[in-house]
């Protein structure tokens, strides 16, 4: 019996990865020899799995059309209806009311522009967005669920390109990646799908994006893991809310309460006013910040893409690594990456800081902030930012503070333990605050919430802690900058610290990290004498190898420069690669959005292009 064509198609792609089939194939499809040898050659393209749909995905996908090349057959796996959103433009992470941090000439090259995009969406959906298409420009920040559609639609024109140009590809939506597991003896990757279906392929690279694991939530009445998705805080209370965090994620769960909770309006003077609800009148808001600040607020970049091209380039890092023990110096990063750009840009802010060292810069630039009332400060640099904007103009120290955290993003898995410590403690703490970039409309929110009584925020230290309430609520504990300890108690408790970075053990794919197809991150102490130091305060973090050497465990899995796993004998595995944000924040401690699924991505089409 000959099968149609129509069959013969269908059935080709699967029984051809299988030599051992070749004999059933021929008797079935009654092919000659010559032809059925034809199509196992066919088996030379690669079966290469997405996992995830979202922004990762987005960008990796579009590596591959941009490689012009058809030798693959890519596989998508989506657990939603909807590729490109992902998490923070979709209904899990955004309500109408939240919005982008960044202008749509900060956002990487996608196949349209949002110039473009936007004169193409319907008027029905840009009224309910109160956007004016004609007014539209590059320059503003969109509503997250419209910025989402625009994603969207750019994986469906790539998709579009894929198909003119031969490149193989197939999607699959709610599919949720339950399991992964690697197979050296075959030269596959196993994926599980819906804990049911499981399916082969030569690489899997992993885009399965956020993760918020649920601890207390669900057991603990009033206690929210996270803010997301935000339906779940569209409810009236009458109670105070403790907010831990005080970054974007804090203002995502802000701009939800506020709103099923009171209103918003413009004054007569101009200004935004706020009222609270009159069956809410014990609603409030409480930040509790580390540190007591906010967020610095938007400004018009110079540069609109963090990769400026001015960074060390691999010959310098290889070059510091090799005259350092193989450790790359956090201090020459600092020099190189962020003070010398200033030498010729503002030579009289390079004289102040030129002999500054890290830590006297950071603590500087804290003591500054520290010193004023974090609302006060919020005013300032709102008028800062509204100038900054207008005139097209900088802020030159806050941008190239966003260059260094991109810059030494890639290469910190280089760093001494010794150095990771000191980027955790000492410049983390000052980077995410000042990159944050709060939207204008964002800030202007959170000053008439204050000037309401229905926002605060409140300093409290490194040693502070939540202890959940079985009955509902928390006890926050927290010592104050007089010294003075306290244990205040919540009915709503809300953890807004933004996205986690997740240790090893929580790592999703059981069939990876049992096997030790992938490991724990760690980077080594440069001095053992200080890792001995080290694992006197954290004998969690850090730890002896009994040969004499000590580390310092980090969140994630271990990863190379190509974002490719790495096993228990410090091997990489060519079938593996990860780009998924919450489990490799060890080697990479502050990723940035887009920009960092650009950047990823091209790293990770190179390293397959090349194999």
């Amino acid at each position: 019996m000959t099968l149609p064509p129509a069959y013969l198609a269908k059935f080709k792609k699967y029984f051809i990865r299988q030599a051992a089939l070749q004999k059933q194939f021929n008797a079935l499809c009654n092919l000659p020899n010559t032809l059925a040898l034809s199509f196992i050659k066919l088996r030379n393209k690669k079966y290469i799995a997405i996992l995830g749909g979202g922004p990762s995905a987005l960008f990796m996908f579009k590596q591959f059309v941009d490689a012009k090349r058809n030798d693959f057959t890519i596989t998508i796996f989506e657990k939603s209806n909807l590729l490109g959103a992902g998490m923070p433009y979709s209904a899990n992470g955004a309500n109408d009311e939240h919005v982008t941090n960044v202008s749509g000439n900060e956002i990487p090259e996608m196949v349209t522009s949002i110039n473009d995009w936007i004169k193409t969406v319907s008027k029905d959906t840009l009224d309910k967005f109160l956007i004016d298409p004609e007014k539209f420009n590059e320059y503003k920040v969109l509503p997250r669920l419209l910025f989402g559609q625009y994603l969207t639609a750019q994986f469906n024109l790539l998709q579009k390109q894929a198909k003119e140009q031969g490149l193989e590809f197939e999607v699959h939506y709610d599919s949720e990646v339950t399991n992964v597991t690697d197979n050296p003896d075959k030269q596959n990757v196993i994926v599980e799908i819906n804990n049911e279906t499981k399916h082969d392929f030569d690489q899997v690279i992993i885009c399965t994006g956020h993760n918020w694991p649920k601890k207390n939530e669900g057991k603990v009445p009033g206690y929210f893991d996270s803010p997301y998705p935000p339906v779940k805080l569209v409810f009236k209370t009458n109670d105070a809310v403790a907010i831990r965090g005080s970054s974007l994620t804090a203002i995502d769960a802000i701009r939800t309460l506020s709103r099923r909770n009171g209103m918003f309006n413009n004054g007569e003077d101009g200004k935004l006013t706020y009222t609270v609800a009159g069956d809410s009148k014990g609603f409030k808001m409480v930040m509790h910040s580390r540190n007591g600040l906010l967020p610095a607020v938007r400004f018009h970049l110079e540069d609109s893409h963090l990769a400026t091209g001015a960074e060390l380039t691999p010959e310098e890092i290889k070059q510091n690594r090799e005259e350092n023990n193989g450790f790359l110096s956090i201090d020459l990063v600092f020099e190189k990456d962020f003070k010398l750009a200033f030498k010729d840009k503002q030579p009289d802010f390079y004289e102040r800081i030129k002999d500054m060292c890290m830590e006297d810069f950071v603590n500087d630039t804290l003591d500054h902030r520290e010193s004023i009332d974090p609302f006060e400060l919020f005013k300032i640099e709102y008028k800062e930012a509204e100038i900054s904007i207008e005139q097209h103009k900088s802020v030159y120290w806050k941008e190239m503070l966003g260059v260094l955290s991109f810059a030494m993003n890639y290469p910190a898995k280089y760093f001494s333990a010794e150095d990771m410590i000191r980027l955790q403690k000492v410049l983390m703490p000052l980077i995410s605050v000042v990159i944050a970039y709060a939207p204008q409309n964002s800030v202007e929110e959170m000053m008439a919430l204050h000037r309401a009584g229905a926002l605060d925020i409140i300093t409290v230290g490194d040693n502070n802690y939540v202890e959940p309430i079985e009955e509902g609520g928390v006890i926050y504990h927290y010592t104050d900058e007089q010294e003075i300890e306290h244990a205040d108690t919540y009915k709503i408790y809300v953890d807004c610290v933004g996205q986690p970075h997740l240790t090893f053990d929580e790592f999703p794919y059981k069939g990876l990290s049992e096997a030790r197809t992938v490991t724990p991150a760690k980077l080594w102490f440069k001095s053992p004498k200080n890792g001995q130091e080290s694992l006197k305060n954290d004998s969690r973090k850090v730890k002896f190898d009994g040969k004499g050497g000590y580390y310092l465990t980090v969140p994630g899995v271990t990863i190379n420069d190509s974002f490719q796993a790495i096993d228990d004998f410090g091997a990489f595995n060519e079938r593996l690669y990860i780009m998924a944000v919450p489990y490799i924040g060890g080697y990479n401690p502050d990723y940035s959005g887009l920009d960092f699924c650009l950047e990823a991505s091209g790293h990770i089409i190179k390293s397959i292009l090349n194999n």
